[in-house]
């Protein structure tokens, strides 16, 4: 039997061939008047997250946190979205994690959400604060059982060993969060990014995608439209 080694070259343009024919925006486009829109970003965001339900958007609580490690190189994640209040934009993770660490060495972030289904992207940036244990605990404490067997594994970001390691403790995560439903997890931290700058956009099907970003200042948010 001939070995045939796969050429590389043809794999390649398989690729880009499958990369080129994927339609971009392929629904119809909501209308955004940013003339209209509120005078403050929380508005905004729940109306949009709230039609982004509406339009059948998969996991429209799904979000994208950017930190930056020891040497500035910049990092991400997809994670859940807990609240969005006159505080900020709320996630969750152990202090102990990659982004934890990150996080505790340099307090600022970037969310990025993405709807396709109405073409619509929203970015947050701002300084991030750790909230306080007792409301660190109750975040936890409102999960699922599947969430508080996931945090009382822990470990989160560490090189692990084998699978059988993870079933392992996984299995006995679960028993736990089964039978103390209210176990705590030093670790598990609540936290808020605090925004100073948040853009709203609303994607265009012939390109003239409209940006509108609001900018925090001591007592107001101002509000500019960006070139897209």
């Amino acid at each position: 039997m001939t070995d045939v080694t796969p050429d590389p070259h043809s794999a390649q343009q398989a690729f880009r061939d499958l990369l080129h024919a994927q339609r971009v925006w392929d629904v119809e486009l909501p209308a955004f008047d940013p003339a209209a829109a509120p005078r403050t970003p929380l508005p905004l965001f729940h109306a949009w997250f709230a039609e982004a339900v509406a339009a059948g958007q998969a996991e429209p609580h799904t979000m994208t946190l950017a930190t930056v490690d020891a040497e500035g190189h910049p990092d991400l994640r997809t994670l859940m979205l807990h609240d969005a209040d006159d505080r900020g934009w709320h996630f969750a993770t152990h202090a102990t994690s990659a982004k934890g660490r990150q996080l505790a060495a340099h307090p600022h972030a970037a969310l990025g959400f993405y709807w396709p289904a109405q073409g619509r992207q929203v970015r947050v940036r701002g300084p991030v604060t750790a909230c306080a244990p007792a409301e660190s605990r109750a975040d936890l404490h409102v999960r699922s059982t599947g969430a508080l067997a996931s945090a009382l594994v822990g470990r989160q970001s560490e090189v692990l060993g084998s699978h059988e390691e993870l079933r392992r403790a996984s299995d006995a995560a679960w028993e736990r969060a089964q039978a103390e439903p209210e176990a705590d997890v030093s670790s598990w931290t609540r936290y808020v990014v605090e925004p100073r700058e948040v853009e709203f956009f609303q994607g265009d099907a012939r390109r003239r995608h409209i940006r509108l970003r609001y900018r925090a200042s001591e007592t107001t948010w101002e509000r500019e439209l960006l070139w897209p």
